[in-house]
């Protein structure tokens, strides 16, 4: 699984951040972003559930 952040839509509540910090880091600006190429396989339940959660719907999968 791969996913993206629409930097358009991220206002930077950091709900990705909280809930998979192994994928998703804030930048220096304090907006969410990928941290990986590839979301690891046991990671895939908690990256779904920061997609769910997201209050933009910035993330996306690729």
């Amino acid at each position: 699984m791969k996913v993206s952040i629409d930097t358009d839509r991220c206002r930077g509540f950091g709900v990705c951040v909280s809930l998979c910090p192994e994928v998703f880091t804030l930048t220096d600006y304090g907006y969410s972003e990928v941290s990986v190429d590839e979301v690891p396989a046991d990671l895939e339940g908690a990256v779904s559930e920061a997609i769910a959660a997201c209050p933009e719907h910035a993330i996306e999968t690729l």
